[in-house]
């Protein structure tokens, strides 16, 4: 018989740090702007390192570019988050009853009614500190952001763009480029639809 404790951490565990919506851009992303660069240069010249060249050229730059993308917008979304709790706690300082009633009809939307509704508002309110974190997260549904995460989002989009980005080469490296040219294709439209 398995107890709720081991269910719970070992059977079913909380996930933590899933990265597939950042693999998946990152990978799609270089795959098709790789493979784009392959086929235009494949189709002005039939020198196979030429072709290599242009899209190891491209994989380098679209993997450098797609990083410095999702690290500054994961930043900017951090800088997001920073400026609404500034608003929201100058809101808690300055209008409390607007909150309390804003906290109210968040719970109430809940379910929450009564006596037990009051206390809850009671409860939250009376540390601004809950107080501002539950308007983040239950008004505006928004958490925090480290600058590691951000770090983290900038590398694993960046090396799955690396990743997605040299699909369409692999078939320039073993064939001519004509037959190549198909191939790529073909490596592209599986691995978008994998």
């Amino acid at each position: 018989m398995t107890s709720e404790r081991d269910y719970h951490d070992r059977i079913d565990p909380h996930r933590r740090g899933a990265r597939s919506a950042e693999i998946i851009l990152g990978a799609q992303d270089g795959l098709v702007n790789v493979l784009g660069v392959v086929l235009g240069v494949a189709a002005a010249t039939q020198d196979t390192r030429i072709v290599l060249a242009a899209g190891l050229a491209g994989a380098i730059a679209e993997s450098v570019s797609m990083a410095a993308v999702a690290f500054t917008s994961s930043r900017a979304q951090a800088h997001y988050f920073e400026a609404e709790r500034a608003r929201e706690r100058r809101d808690v300082r300055l209008a409390p009853q607007i909150e309390r009633d804003e906290v109210r009809s968040l719970y109430a939307a809940k379910g929450f009614e009564g006596e037990l509704l009051e206390r809850i508002v009671e409860r939250i309110t009376s540390d601004p500190e809950v107080w501002v974190a539950v308007m983040m997260a239950e008004e505006h549904q928004l958490a925090p952001i480290s600058a590691r995460r951000s770090l983290d989002a900038g590398l694993v989009v960046g090396a799955a763009s690396l990743v997605g980005s040299l699909l369409p080469l692999v078939p320039f490296v073993v064939l001519p480029v004509l037959p190549a040219i198909a191939v790529s294709v073909a490596v592209a439209g599986f691995s978008l639809f994998a």
